[in-house]
């Protein structure tokens, strides 16, 4: 199985060491396409050093390629957004990971979604449970 794993880079990086857990996490399952993701040195105000038209289309390969997403959602990002849109599109099963924060909601174009698994979670333990079981098939 191959996972696409979405998160934020050019709008927040805070994250940045929960999404190296959770890629690592999910490696015991499966080949992750986008593994980059969880990398600390990647910065929000520049990304990756590729051009973007290349970023765009590598990505769009590996979304085809993908058998499942698995987003984290707490961090707005208008890429992670095109991502889950592009993989429904293309009939991917999708995974949302949101961990609350108080003044913060979910986007209702992603909250609103009967097509999108989310799992609100309040630590590292409760993602893994809901990564474990959607990709044992348990969830959704």
């Amino acid at each position: 199985m191959e996972i696409y794993f979405a998160g934020s880079i050019r709008g927040g990086r805070e994250d940045a060491e929960l999404y190296q857990r959770l890629i690592t996490h999910i490696q015991r399952y499966s080949v992750v396409l986008t593994e980059h993701v969880g990398d600390p040195t990647l910065k929000a105000s520049h990304g990756e050093s590729y051009d973007t038209r290349y970023i765009h289309d590598r990505d769009l390969r590996w979304l085809k390629q993908a058998d499942a997403v698995i987003a984290e959602v707490s961090i707005p990002s208008l890429g992670v957004g095109y991502e889950i849109a592009q993989a429904l599109r293309l009939k991917k099963k999708v995974l949302c990971l949101y961990h609350p924060k108080k003044g913060k909601r979910l986007s209702a174009m992603i909250a609103g979604c009967p097509d999108i698994q989310i799992v609100e979670y309040n630590g590292f333990k409760e993602a893994k449970r809901a990564v474990d079981s959607f990709l044992s098939g348990d969830g959704q």
